[in-house]
């Protein structure tokens, strides 16, 4: 399949209603205004009000060049490079070809299918135009010759049909282009040509004006000719819309070719002649242009890809009246975009159909089945009210069609983050991608450097702001996110807008292992709590500005990120809390490999090469932050032996590298690399929380952290918290270590709880409620999800651990944690991404391998 190997891909795109009236009568607007375009080669896509898109393939491989709407009836008929042509029936839920018919001596080079009429006509690359019942599909016996259209003005061959239309006063008359410049007025009930119109340039479009008393031609070398219909023998205008005028009243000089031109009048003023191409050739470089010219003014507008196709919207889309054109659909080899034509500037309408994900590249994925059923409405509410600057201010105009439900029973949303810092949220319930909110992180940054400072390329400079990774409570709202340039926001949705004065930011080292160590010259970092200690929360935070010593700002400072303070907030997702790492001893930090949030702890835990922290985010505090080496011993993480001093490490060569290769986010970006390739020094690849038995002697269930590796070790953390309410906010968290649960082979991807049932144990969470409504209403709202029953049968294993990595899986019993299941998942490739997930009434490992293959490991409890 040739990409875009496209005469015409989009021909008028008609408006179309497959729920209004057949007998509609010309110059009546319709309600229901769709749009069908072929934008991939085999495929045709219809869109129609936000959210209403949906998509059909041809059997063939063959390339759409034509699609023409039968207007008001519900059918389609689409033109293919294979010479063949199928009728739509588009009133069923699934449209479906009613009809097919195939051109073999001839190809097909356009069609075209006048308003309520039954025939449709085809033009060939021999230059013959046949006619064809669009009520039985077959071919009449009524066939223009080329030789018969154009006797009378010479008997070399025309070329091809590029253009056919009717007379919008008179059905009877088509007006016939030929792509060598020869144009003619055909009599349909005569047989005969009327009129004939001759030019020295190639013809690639034809339009005419809305009385049918004259018509316009592009050609190849950038002119625009205007034709008098009764005055065939010269045009009465000639005009080259971006040709240099010579002083000596010389010809222009050739511009590059006017592919298509439209031409729509007004009652009150000007008409509107839209067009592509024409731009003089010694625009090199210069990006797909459409030209917009209304009066004396002319209006260049630049696309992002190049344009296919374009179609002008008009309030009466119908001939033998005045157009008045509004908008503009033009489609790009990658895009579609509509422009406003009613406003100055000629914005384009923020669209609603994601043509592609990809508007900036994607670099994280997330996929939640089953959301609470009112997330979807929420988040379509704050999404639709965000207010986009360069847009227009009008409703997008195409109306057609009803957001319909998809054919599952559960709300389903996909997040993806992005290379500018963006998120995205999608609804993925309905049969297409809608786009429900966008969130831009890079917000809440600014750049702190000067206008003549260069920027340091020790770290990614293009996207510093690109989403590594991210985690989402469905229930609670709370979203927590990572980004290159390793640093994490934590955000909770409100409908109420606000603006935010200081925004803590907790900095901290990138040496999670050694911030206790002395480090001359350099800030100590403050003494952490140790459980049960009887200290403030504002004693156990960490600066809430940038420290000046060595420790945390010895790197470049134009790379890191500083905060907007105050901040206003619009409804929707808000800042709650920033942490940053800082550069070290000239190393830059290292990347952040794994995220997790939990809402009924009010927890963030994420964690890099160097080892893991665990952040409390009601009280702004960071509680925890331990080397991975020293994850292995069960020992409390507050009382540690003292260490060597820090030992200097250069400021230059490989150190700055900011894409280790060990870490989730670079494998998960290409399937090539392998687990051969990563560094060997371990990262943390996981989180888990869970309710459940931290140590082999425990009886009784309760908060837990399970912390997975690169190398394949899972470890158990202990998470002891006050009780909900004030002492909460003010008693701090209690963490310890609970050493090594077991080990598998490669990097651990997912760990889930089981049941002694075999049920799915989610981790807890608390019911969203809005933080800046009345105290009264956050009550109501605040409903936290109740923890796993209390166990009180000792020594019996109740919980089972379902762990997978990048080459095996297991099944570990708790509290005894004794493996009782292992699988070898892959020996000549590796999982890139796992989930446990339920299918046909069972919990199973769904596995995605770096070769392609997606299995299932089906979990089989006895």
């Amino acid at each position: 399949m040739k990409k875009f190997n496209i005469r015409k891909v989009l021909d008028g795109l008609t408006a179309a209603s497959s729920s209004s009236s057949a007998n509609a009568q010309p110059g009546t607007p319709r309600e229901n205004d769709q749009l069908s375009l072929s934008y991939f080669c085999i495929t045709l896509y219809y869109f129609g009000r936000a959210g209403v898109e949906c998509y059909c393939q041809h059997e063939s491989n063959a390339a759409v060049i034509q699609l023409q709407f039968l207007i008001n009836e519900g059918a389609l008929v689409s033109a293919l490079a294979d010479d063949s042509i199928h009728l739509w029936n588009l009133r069923q839920k699934i449209p479906a070809i009613l009809h097919s018919l195939k051109f073999n001596r001839e190809r097909i080079t356009y069609c075209h299918l006048p308003f309520q009429s039954k025939w449709l006509y085809i033009g060939t690359e021999r230059g013959n135009i046949h006619i064809v019942n669009v009520e039985s599909f077959t071919l009449s016996g009524y066939v223009i010759m080329w030789n018969k259209a154009i006797e009378l003005s010479t008997k070399t061959h025309p070329g091809p049909v590029v253009h056919i239309s009717d007379n919008p006063m008179d059905e009877g008359k088509l007006l016939i282009g030929f792509e060598s410049g020869i144009v003619v007025l055909w009599d349909l009930k005569c047989k005969k040509a009327d009129y004939r119109y001759n030019y020295d340039e190639a013809i690639h479009s034809v339009a005419w004006h809305h009385e049918g008393k004259q018509f316009v031609c592009s050609h190849s070398d950038g002119t625009l000719t205007t034709w008098n219909v009764r005055t065939p023998a010269k045009p009465a205008q000639i005009i080259t819309p971006h040709g240099k005028q010579p002083k000596d009243g010389k010809k222009p000089e050739p511009c590059k070719p006017i592919l298509k031109v439209e031409y729509k009048t007004t009652r009150a003023g000007d008409p509107f002649m839209v067009l592509s191409g024409g731009l003089s050739y010694d625009t090199v470089g210069r990006r797909a242009c459409l030209t917009v010219m209304h009066g004396k003014s002319t209006a260049v507008l630049e696309m992002d890809y190049p344009i296919v196709d374009f179609l002008t919207l008009c309030e009466t889309p119908y001939p033998n009246d005045f157009q008045e054109p509004y908008a503009v659909v033009v489609l790009l080899e990658k895009d579609l975009v509509v422009i406003d034509l009613g406003q100055i500037g000629y914005p384009i309408f923020e669209s609603p159909y994601p043509l592609t994900i990809h508007e900036s590249p994607v670099t994280c994925c997330e996929y939640f089945a089953d959301c609470p059923a009112e997330v979807i409405p929420a988040l379509y509410s704050v999404g639709c009210r965000q207010k986009r600057q360069g847009y227009s201010k009008k409703e997008w105009p195409i109306s057609g069609g009803n957001w319909g439900q998809g054919t599952q029973t559960y709300p389903e949303i996909i997040i993806t983050g992005h290379a500018d810092g963006s998120i995205k949220f999608w609804d993925a319930s309905a049969l297409m991608l809608q786009v429900l909110y966008k969130l831009k992180t890079a917000k809440v940054f600014e750049r702190a450097r000067g206008k003549e400072e260069k920027p340091n390329t020790d770290i990614v400079d293009e996207d510093p702001f690109a989403i590594q990774t991210l985690s989402w409570c469905p229930e609670s709202r709370m979203l927590c996110v990572a980004g290159v340039s390793a640093h994490v926001i934590v955000y909770r949705f409100s409908k109420q807008e606000i603006t935010t004065e200081v925004l803590l930011e907790v900095r901290m080292q990138s040496e999670f292992s050694d911030v206790d160590s002395p480090d001359p010259g350099g800030e100590q970092t403050p003494t952490l709590p140790t459980p049960g200690a009887s200290s403030s929360p504002q004693e156990s935070e960490l600066p809430t500005q940038p420290s000046t010593g060595s420790n945390s700002s010895d790197g470049p400072r134009d790379n890191i990120p500083c905060l907007h303070s105050p901040l206003k907030q619009s409804p929707g997702y808000q800042v709650e809390l920033v942490i940053q790492l800082v550069w070290v001893s000239g190393e830059p930090p290292q990347q952040i490999t794994s995220l997790a949030i939990n809402s009924s702890y009010g927890l963030v835990v994420f964690g890099n090469s160097n080892g893991l922290a665990v952040v409390d985010y009601l009280q702004k505090t960071l509680l925890f932050h331990m080397g991975t080496s020293e994850l292995y011993s069960p020992s409390d993480p507050f009382q540690r032996q003292p260490r060597s001093p820090r030992k200097a490490k250069p400021s230059g060569g490989e150190l700055h590298s900011t894409n280790a290769k060990d870490n989730s986010f670079t494998r998960s970006r290409s399937s090539s690399v392998t687990s051969i390739d990563r560094e060997s020094r371990e990262a943390i690849s996981s989180f888990y929380y869970c309710e459940s038995f931290p140590r082999k002697t425990d009886s009784l269930v309760s908060p837990c952290l399970l912390v997975g590796t690169t190398h394949g070790s899972v470890m158990m953390v202990a998470l002891n918290l006050p009780p909900a309410g004030d002492q909460r906010l003010q008693q701090p968290v209690g963490i310890a270590s609970c050493g090594t649960l077991v080990k598998l082979k490669g990097g651990i991807l997912t760990m889930s709880l089981l049941d002694a049932t075999g049920t799915l144990l989610p981790p807890s969470f608390e019911q969203w409620y809005d933080p800046n409504a009345s105290d009264e209403e956050k009550e109501k709202g605040r409903k936290r999800r109740p923890a796993s029953p209390p166990s009180s049968q000792e020594s019996q294993d109740t919980h089972f651990a379902i762990l997978c990595s990048e080459k095996q899986a297991k099944v570990v019993a708790l509290p005894s944690q004794t493996r009782i299941y292992k699988h070898s998942i892959t020996e000549t490739s590796f999982v890139l991404r796992a989930d446990v997930v339920q299918m046909a009434g069972a919990n199973c490992i769904a596995c995605f391998c770096a070769n392609g293959h997606i299995m299932t490991l089906r979990y089989h409890h006895y």
